[in-house]
């Protein structure tokens, strides 16, 4: 039996056991992500610093957010759900109990180690799961300081922390798991999907893709591109969601890269390569890759690079087409490419030409534009004005579609999406003779009755607002009496004569 099957056993073993169901157990173990994350706040950041040369900032914020909100609302999340009724069932209780998977095994990526690993882990406990943790091994120092730090805070036996390569990864996809967890590329996804689909284990998928980003030729350029800046070239690019290219007319391209160039600068100085927020690339494979894409296009910024230091200047490129090399695939780096349309209708068309994004980024003063871009393509996100922010807002499903993903999580939708949301009906035996509709012979009549019965739905909630308004009603009419007639106090009669109250 390999360690991969033996450290799965341990997690399912545990599970079964029941430990990891009680509110107050789950309640327990994410304070002690919480903690985790303060207390070693100085190994993660190290490790972040180590692995992509990055402040830890971002990663970590969110992920004690997503930890708060979860410690608050878990009790509202695992409760019962009651659902619309039936006139057959308005006697029943009905109601959706959501209850946990089993075994989850989470995969995470190098770009944001901390993250993407333990966000997934954050609903995985919520539900009440044990979950297997593989962060990647690209980031080998975050990986490290989890595999040894976090089962000093977390149950060993429900949550351990598996190490490895692709081997490793490839041992722990031949076990069955109840939900596997995946961020990462399109590739590596097909090939967890195709391992899950063995024993019939349900997938969330995280990739990534090619993340449009339209520029209105009305809108404020120097707020656009300040924050397209931010979004493309924070995290030297690697982000699922950055910006993978600018769509925009012709007659704002130059104006475009004039914006960019300065906030670059403001950023990141005249040389980002000293300045000590500039990330850097993961390790050579990819540096070699990304200064790949630069082929046969016009470098307008940028396009300098240092592949010792693993380091490519934020870099701009202009007159690309749809043909370029760079537009392939996903950058995944710092090379920002602009191709030019004649207009929206345009634009429109390019984006619905290819595959579903993760993420599309409208920049438009007109509400009508932007909601004309919502209503005719489909991403996994739109956010107008803006870029990565739809992240940080635990309200929204953060999730792709098509080739950028499939599933969701943040928040409660993690936790749905970790939960089996288990359908419940629950009848009394007595009144028996008011199911005889149901039972042979069915009837003409029967079957009239059956239909009223079974399609006529209730709305509980309705009626008891009617209900509600019916009892305030006939106290406001009280009061109404009350005030305006006589009171005889020796037969408690009202004398509506007067208008007077007759003290006796």
């Amino acid at each position: 039996m390999s360690r991969e099957q033996l450290v799965v056993e341990r997690a399912r073993r545990a599970f079964q056991t029941g430990m990891s169901k009680p509110l107050k157990f789950r309640v327990h173990q994410l304070k002690n992500l919480h903690r985790f994350i303060t207390e070693r706040h100085k190994d993660i950041a190290d490790a972040v610093k180590k692995d992509l040369n990055k402040v830890s900032l971002f990663e970590t914020l969110g992920l004690e957010g997503e930890i708060d909100v979860a410690v608050e609302r878990l009790a509202e999340w695992a409760a019962p759900r009651p659902v619309e009724k039936s006139l057959l069932t308005i006697l029943d209780e009905v109601y959706i109990q959501p209850e946990p998977l089993g075994v989850v095994l989470i995969i995470g990526a190098w770009n944001y180690p901390w993250a993407v690993t333990l966000q997934p882990l954050v609903a995985a406990i919520a539900a009440g799961n044990a979950a297997v943790v593989k962060p990647s091994e690209v980031s080998s120092h975050s990986a490290k300081v989890m595999e040894e730090l976090l089962p000093l805070y977390l149950d060993k036996e429900l949550y351990p922390v598996v190490c490895g390569g692709v081997s490793e990864t490839q041992e722990l996809l031949r076990q069955r798991f109840d939900h596997i967890f995946y961020t990462g590329n399109s590739t590596v996804g097909k090939l967890v999907m195709e391992a899950a689909a063995r024993h019939l284990t349900p997938v969330t998928l995280e990739l990534g893709g090619k993340s449009p980003c339209y520029i209105d030729k009305d809108v404020d350029l120097r707020v656009a591109c300040r924050r397209i800046t931010w979004g493309k070239f924070v995290n030297c690019g690697q982000t699922c969601i950055a910006p993978d290219y600018i769509l925009c007319e012709p007659s704002i391209q130059n104006r475009v890269v004039e914006e960019i160039r300065k906030c670059i600068t403001e950023f990141y100085t005249d040389d980002p390569k000293t300045f000590e927020d500039y990330g850097r690339i993961i390790n050579q494979r990819h540096f070699q890759r990304v200064m790949s894409l630069l082929e046969g296009s016009t470098v307008a910024i940028g396009g300098d690079s240092d592949q010792s230091q693993c380091y490519i200047a934020p870099t701009v490129l202009k007159d690309v087409t749809g043909a370029s090399k760079v537009m392939q695939e996903e950058i995944f780096g710092p090379v920002l490419p602009i191709v030019t349309v004649s207009g929206v209708d345009e634009a429109i068309q390019f984006i619905n030409e290819r595959e579903k994004p993760l993420a599309l980024y409208v920049f438009s003063p007109d509400n009508k534009l932007i909601r004309r871009v919502i209503a005719e393509t489909s991403s996994g996100a739109l956010v107008a004005n803006d870029c990565l922010v739809h992240f940080t807002v635990n309200a929204l499903p953060f999730g792709g579609v098509g080739n950028s993903g499939m599933g969701r999580y943040h928040s409660q939708h993690g936790f749905d999406q970790l939960s089996h949301l288990r359908a419940c009906l629950i009848k009394k035996l007595n009144m028996e003779d008011s199911n005889a509709m149901r039972y042979p012979p069915h009837t003409a009549k029967k079957l009239g009755w059956a239909r009223f019965f079974f399609l006529k739905r209730v709305n509980l909630r309705r009626l008891r607002r009617m209900a509600l308004l019916a009892l305030f009603s006939a106290l406001a009419a009280f009061i109404i009496d009350y005030s305006s007639g006589q009171i005889d106090h020796s037969t408690g009669q009202i004398d509506y004569s007067t208008g007077q109250i007759d003290r006796l």
